[in-house]
């Protein structure tokens, strides 16, 4: 059964300071109330709220400027995380959230591993992009580059794009093949006509040279 409850603070896809929503109760107990983001919707919590909904929203206020000045710090971060992989570029293994805060953290940034939002964990390399939650109003945009070396980190942070071995060797194949059909056609254009064409061709023109000679006699 659905349990009523009032929010403390801005809730994605649940609503604003305030509002009085329906959750379910497991939701509820494992992570609204224990987290502070809400109370149960009694009447006594509910006189409790407005009687302290100025001083709510001077903190969260405040909370909001403080997170809005380490966003702009922490938007144009890339945080490099080394992993084995296959040559399909499948990892050995996952990046998970706390794996992003730990290097967040080895690159100078605190980041609490429950403001990553990752719905699964990162399986293959490559530069991806993850929101990071540093308040209910303020969310930035992070780069984790998940390579198998520094150097190819370094190639990621550039814009570069891994391919797999399978992939490479197919478009390396391509490649040759669409060479391949340029020369042949390149050299089909350049070759001369065979002996009997050129001898085909002299005789049209002999032939064509003759009429015009009988033309002009006739005149």
């Amino acid at each position: 059964m659905p349990m009523n409850v009032i929010l403390l603070e801005r809730v994605p896809k649940l609503g604003q300071m305030g509002d009085v929503v329906k959750v379910k109760p497991g939701y509820a107990r494992n992570y609204l109330l224990p987290q502070k983001k809400a109370l149960r919707a009694t009447k006594d919590n509910i006189t409790y709220f407005e009687s302290q909904r100025k001083v709510l929203e001077a903190q969260n206020l405040e909370r909001r400027s403080e997170a809005e000045a380490a966003g702009a710090k922490v938007k144009d971060l890339k945080v490099t995380l080394i992993r084995q992989a296959s040559e399909a570029l499948q990892l050995y293994g996952s990046v998970t959230s706390r794996d992003i805060a730990d290097g967040a953290g080895a690159a100078g940034v605190k980041i609490e591993r429950g403001q990553v939002e990752l719905d699964k964990p990162i399986k293959g390399l490559g530069a991806h992009k993850i929101k990071i939650n540093l308040h209910p109003e303020v969310t930035v945009e992070i780069t984790v580059l998940v390579a198998r070396s520094p150097d190819e980190a370094e190639f990621l942070a550039k814009g570069g794009t891994l391919v797999a071995e399978t992939e490479r060797a197919a478009l390396e194949a391509a490649e040759a093949a669409r060479r391949a059909a340029e020369q042949a056609a390149a050299l089909f254009e350049a070759k001369p006509p065979a002996e009997g064409e050129a001898t085909e061709s002299a005789a049209a023109e002999d032939a064509k040279t003759e009429e015009t000679k009988a033309e002009s006699e006739e005149k």
